[in-house]
């Protein structure tokens, strides 16, 4: 559905600005599904510069999903430090093995079947669909649900931003239009806008960009992320930083984030829920293990 009658002239617009801008990055020079799927994984919440050094790394160590599943947990564990949310790598060495059980080794190439391994949502599935397999979807990140929600000029609920998205892609284009725009999200399209000279036929800008913007509470529009610095996010990056050394007795982590300024109570915590989610494990003498 067309919202202005124009919109083959938006997407020759859009794509002629966007491919022209188009951040080389080097996932955006494969079509394979497991580097694709892993690139995902990676940039949930965490900066493209982090990620380009530890995606290239991660795949030279384990270039498939075979490789990948016969690795440790311990081993995955200790290559994505520094990356954050360390159950995005249980959840990806669990989606290597199910990928082996199920799919003879491969990445399916279905919506159902992906969506279906460890880890994996709406937008991880759609994203290796469209930038592995070239389907025919709309991929809808954060950035993409600003852009959406402003164009629309309201805030979108999460089945109507899809839909949106996926009509909206031109026909034969899935790969080049999602880049696009997920690239316009991200560096025009931001928190606060660079409107001007902007392809996308915007019913927000062209009503002067009235309060409330409708990009913010919309669907898949994320919220800022609370401080880092003294949180439990950081403990936990601590305690499994701690995991790589020889002492991991849980009174020897304590002790050693006590005097960072941590309180024990908390940091006990945090050790359990790392043993809870299965990201480090306990011999029967209470002691601590690596998974």
């Amino acid at each position: 559905m067309t919202r202005s009658g124009r919109e083959p002239d938006e997407h020759a617009d859009i794509l002629a600005e966007g491919l022209a801008r188009l951040r080389d990055l080097p996932w955006r020079r494969t079509r394979d599904p497991w580097a694709v799927l892993v690139s995902e994984v990676m940039l949930q919440q965490t900066q493209v510069v982090r990620v380009v050094p530890r995606w290239e790394r991660f795949l030279e160590r384990w270039p498939n999903p075979r490789a990948c599943a016969a690795a440790s947990l311990g081993d995955v564990l200790g290559e994505w430090h520094g990356l954050g949310y360390p159950r995005r790598a249980r959840d990806l060495r669990l989606a290597a093995s199910a990928c082996v059980e199920r799919h003879g080794g491969l990445v399916p190439d279905s919506l159902d079947e992906l969506m279906a391994l460890p880890g994996v949502g709406p937008y991880t599935a759609r994203a290796v669909l469209a930038f592995a397999f070239e389907a025919h979807v709309g991929v809808v990140d954060t950035n993409v649900a600003r852009v959406l929600a402003r164009r629309a000029g309201r805030r979108l609920r999460p089945k109507e931003a899809q839909e949106i998205a996926d009509a909206w892609v031109p026909s034969g284009l899935p790969w080049a239009w999602n880049q696009v725009v997920m690239d316009l999200g991200a560096t025009r399209c931001r928190a606060t806008p660079d409107c001007d000279g902007c392809p996308v036929d915007c019913a927000w800008r062209g009503a002067g960009r009235p309060h409330p913007d409708p990009a913010v509470g919309s669907a898949a529009v994320s919220r800022r992320q609370s401080r880092f610095q003294g949180s439990d996010r950081e403990m936990r990056g601590r305690v499994l930083a701690a995991m790589t050394t020889d002492d991991t007795e849980l009174a020897g982590i304590e002790q050693r984030l006590r005097s960072e300024g941590f309180d024990p109570g908390r940091v006990h915590a945090v050790v359990e829920s790392l043993v809870a989610d299965g990201l480090i494990g306990r011999d029967v003498d209470g002691r601590l293990r690596p998974p």
